[in-house]
């Protein structure tokens, strides 16, 4: 159709979606499928959150707040920045957006325009290059390695980097692979962005999702000159089982932010208003949940890497953190898309294909949800994996 714009036709369909709707469908039909493609945490949402969300609607809070976000939820993020995450962001400085797509979508919006290249390390989040292409820009897409822990280093970063290099994006820790960027390392990236002032987008939505000794670090947090490159972008779907939810946050230096609340002044709006009041409730409340939430994460982590490790004709690297396994599926001779397919229709075991991250010898499993789900649709897998 002519008058569908050009910007739509450069941009393709959320794989991740797909093969949620492939499975829901059969589960429609009666079928048990075993889900292993899930984004989401398996938990319900505490009840001590929504029991806010509950008050602010009894309580009449159902009208526009601020672009922004409401005063409380800002403030009460830029206290969690500071204590957890050593950042010194005023508030003001904070904009509350509807979930953290919208948070980097936002970002992104701000910092691109036409003719500006955006590096971003692959495997990556699918919805990363596709948002840089409707701002007008261009993804430049850096590949890892699992030897490498599939972090970019700073000679690519710097190898890649052009006069049109406008941003870079790290997600740590990161979807698909669950890799985690220690201080030095982002601190070694932070000095070639500093360079030539290229913008770190830092999409930390997982950053309570890590194991064992590994440590989350805030790129902003590393020094003034960081600080002030940095997009620092999180949100409550993750930690606090949110998804559904639709609150994330920006916190970036002042001329940022505004821009920032300018785009969601035209866009959305505000993220709904009874939601930011349960978003601060996880935030004054939700500590033990996010301890227990990162207990049983890390129980399941050991299981499936442990079952994975023994499958023949696949490779897994063990992940830092997040709730994912990226498994290199080479060796089985299909490729990512069509390998997803055989292993949804004959085996009823639903997993992302790894094109959808920029890696088509690859899959993405996920390890949120049942125990008792994990185990079958592992078994499953194996005789999938045996069979070829």
């Amino acid at each position: 159709m002519d008058s569908i714009s050009s910007r739509i036709n450069k941009v393709s369909p959320s794989l991740t979606l797909s093969v949620t709707n492939q499975a829901k469908a059969l589960k429609a039909q009666g079928e048990e499928v075993y889900g292993l493609a899930g984004g989401e945490p398996d938990q319900d949402t505490p009840d001590f959150i929504k029991a806010a969300a509950i008050e602010a609607l009894n309580q009449g809070k159902t009208k526009y707040t601020p672009a922004a976000g409401i005063p409380e939820l800002r403030e009460g993020i830029a206290k969690k920045l500071k204590e957890d995450n050593g950042i010194d962001y005023d508030p003001r400085q904070v904009v509350v957006n509807s979930g953290a797509k919208q948070s980097c979508f936002n970002a992104i919006l701000a910092v691109c325009e036409e003719g500006d290249e955006v590096i971003i390390p692959s495997p990556y989040w699918v919805s990363y290059p596709e948002m840089v292409r409707l701002a007008g820009a261009e993804p430049v897409f850096v590949e890892t390695t699992a030897e490498n822990g599939w972090k970019i280093t700073p000679e690519q970063f710097e190898e890649n980097m052009t006069g049109r290099t406008k941003m870079i994006i790290l997600n740590t820790p990161g979807n698909p692979t669950g890799s985690v960027y220690s201080a030095d390392e982002l601190r070694a990236l932070g000095e070639v962005a500093l360079y030539e002032d290229i913008i770190i987008l830092a999409d930390e939505i997982y950053e309570h999702l890590v194991y064992g000794d590994t440590r989350h670090t805030s790129i902003a947090s590393l020094g003034k000159d960081l600080y002030d490159l940095t997009i620092t972008v999180n949100g409550f779907s993750k930690a606090y089982s949110m998804t559904g939810w639709r609150v994330g946050y920006t916190a970036a230096p002042k001329p940022l932010a505004e821009a920032i609340s300018k785009i969601q002044g035209h866009t959305t709006s505000n993220a709904t208003t009874f939601a930011q009041y349960g978003a601060l409730a996880a935030l004054e409340g939700g500590k033990d949940f996010i301890t227990d939430l990162n207990a049983e994460y890390d129980v399941r982590r050991q299981f499936v890497y442990g079952r994975l490790s023994a499958i023949p004709n696949i490779k897994v690297t063990e992940p830092q953190g997040a709730f994912y396994m990226f498994l290199d599926t080479e060796q089985l001779g299909l490729k990512s898309v069509n390998l997803c397919d055989k292993l949804l229709t004959r085996y009823r075991v639903a997993a992302v294909p790894g094109i959808a991250f920029g890696n088509d010898n690859s899959i993405r499993i996920s390890y949120c949800t049942t125990l008792d789900v994990l185990n079958e649709g592992l078994t499953r897998f194996e005789e999938f994996c045996r069979a070829h």
